[in-house]
């Protein structure tokens, strides 16, 4: 027996469960449908959307978004009274996952059948703020919010960890991209350049806070992660990633510790490792990385 069948075995098995706890239980099962199903796509094999939900730069990115996306008031407050995050945090993932997948990789039926589900969810959820402001959960201005700081943080993340970073022209292409999905979804007057895109990010400064809603979740994604004991070395360089990432602006108004100089640094660096690791771990399970990965984001 070859000294490297161990590792290879491992790798495959931590590769196999580090995917279903992402992609949750059902997970092979969905993946092989979006990769192998039959039929037209909304994204040619080769488009910079594909490149960037393929990656496991995902992981960080993801975990940036939900941070940022915090930051409104009226988003965290839906999340906070409709999503169950606290008691079911795998499951909301491993939802928002297989949606992710199955809009861009997925065929063009099952991508719009993902997103009449989620819009139909959305009309449902209403609500009001802790000072009194209704909020919808399909509220045009809202799902913009969610895109943006969202695709940024994507964007943000692929840049600092993909295996390829996009040249601008390819950033431009996976913006404009990424508003396909946004506009199918119900979100308006979406940015398609990363200029654009910038602009957008900017322009919600105005009405961005931290309410007690976002602080606990700041706490719960950063202090008290839904991960095994075996798992948090790992998840606390992703996380730490996705803090030194965030504008300064963000991590100041979460009441985060300011990442600087050699904390910097050693977050970016433990960002990568981890980001590598995953990437490895995925393409062990005997399928193209960018499949998993995709599946997983």
């Amino acid at each position: 027996m070859s000294v490297t069948d161990p590792v290879r075995r491992w790798r495959a098995r931590a590769g196999t469960a580090l995917f279903l706890r992402v992609a949750g239980p059902h997970g092979e099962r969905s993946r092989h449908r979006i990769h192998h199903r039959p039929g037209p796509r909304w994204f040619a094999p080769d488009a910079a959307i594909r490149e960037v939900h393929g990656d496991a730069s995902m992981f960080v990115g993801g975990l940036r978004s939900l941070l940022l996306q915090s930051l409104h008031p009226a988003a965290m407050a839906a999340v906070a009274d409709h999503s169950g995050y606290r008691a079911d945090p795998w499951g909301r993932l491993s939802r928002t996952s297989t949606f992710l997948a199955v809009t861009v990789f997925g065929t063009a039926d099952d991508a719009q059948a993902a997103v009449d589900a989620v819009r139909s969810i959305h009309a449902r959820i209403r609500g009001v703020t802790d000072d009194g402001t209704p909020y919808a959960a399909d509220d045009p201005d809202l799902l913009r919010w969610v895109h943006v700081a969202e695709i940024e943080s994507f964007l943000d993340a692929h840049r600092r960890y993909g295996v390829r970073p996009l040249t601008p022209a390819r950033a431009d292409e996976y913006v404009a991209q990424a508003a396909r999905v946004g506009r199918a979804l119900g979100a308006v007057d979406l940015p398609e350049t990363v200029a654009g895109l910038e602009a957008a990010l900017e322009g919600y400064r105005p009405v961005l806070r931290a309410t007690p809603a976002a602080l606990d979740a700041a706490h719960f994604l950063l202090r008290e992660p839904p991960v095994p004991p075996v798992l948090r070395v790992g998840y606390g360089a992703l996380a730490g990633a996705a803090v030194a990432s965030l504008p300064a602006w963000a991590v100041d108004g979460l009441g985060l510790r300011p990442v600087r100089g050699v904390r910097e640094g050693a977050a970016h660096w433990a960002g990568r490792q981890a980001t590598r690791t995953v990437r490895w771990l995925l393409a062990g399970q005997q399928t193209a990385s960018g499949q998993a990965a995709g599946t997983a984001a």
